[in-house]
């Protein structure tokens, strides 16, 4: 049974980092196309940052290009996303996703496995 098992979120003023984390388990990150999406209330779920089976990375919204990086742990099987100079407008639910290929894309339908969510509020 694939899961993928977020945790990292939380509260923080405006101006501070968070580190999210996304653990697998019964599949491998290795090789595969991995994102990171988020949701805020009222909004469609948005695409962030991707990095595909070669180490490849694309970001998808230019407000956190520069301030949001992703990354993975091979041994650990786990993907991150650190979050830097947070602003209240990043405030949402974060996912986690993985895709069964190489290749990312922005649609969350191509996508295979979820993680829960994590929530992410930062104040002004």
């Amino acid at each position: 049974q694939v899961q993928l098992v977020e945790s990292g979120g939380g509260s923080v003023q405006a101006g501070g980092s968070l580190r999210l984390s996304c653990e697998a388990s019964g599949y491998l990150l290795l090789s595969k196309c991995l994102a990171w999406f988020r949701q805020a209330p009222g909004k469609e779920r948005e695409a962030l940052v991707s990095e595909n089976g070669g180490g490849g990375v694309t970001v998808y919204v230019n407000s956190v290009k520069g301030r949001f990086t992703i990354s993975q742990d091979n041994v650990k099987n786990t993907m991150y996303l650190q979050m830097d100079s947070l602003k209240p407008e990043d405030t949402a639910m974060y996912y986690c996703a993985a895709r069964d290929a190489y290749d990312c894309f922005s649609q969350p339908s191509l996508y295979n496995h979820w993680g829960q969510g994590t929530q992410v509020t930062v104040s002004s």
